[in-house]
């Protein structure tokens, strides 16, 4: 199956699903917030995992209490796809479970 760019429009609208995403028009990207560096870091473990599993890949940073990431797809030429916002709703997905905010 191809992985095809979406518009600005799809991206805008499909975040509005995904609370706390943004877009710049190059990726989406989000920033959550932990009581402490443990919770992080167990986070960032979930999320190698779930792009594992995807085959995709974030740009992820790991902070004292903070977990960034940042996605697009580099093989239709650093554009946000469909397999961008899905990894966005399964890091969304298990968030809470690690206390993320």
């Amino acid at each position: 199956m191809a992985v095809e760019p979406l518009s600005q429009k799809d991206v805008e609208e499909r975040l509005q699903e995904l609370p706390g995403w943004t877009t710049d028009g190059v990726r989406i990207s989000r920033t959550y917030h932990f009581d402490g560096h443990f919770q992080a870091a167990a986070m960032v473990v979930h999320i190698a995992q779930i792009q594992e599993e995807l085959g995709h890949h974030a740009e992820t940073t790991l902070g004292y209490n903070t977990v960034a990431l940042s996605v697009n797809t580099h093989s239709v030429g650093g554009k946000v796809t469909g397999l961008d916002v899905e990894l966005a709703r399964r890091v969304e997905a298990v968030a809470a479970g690690h206390g993320a905010r």
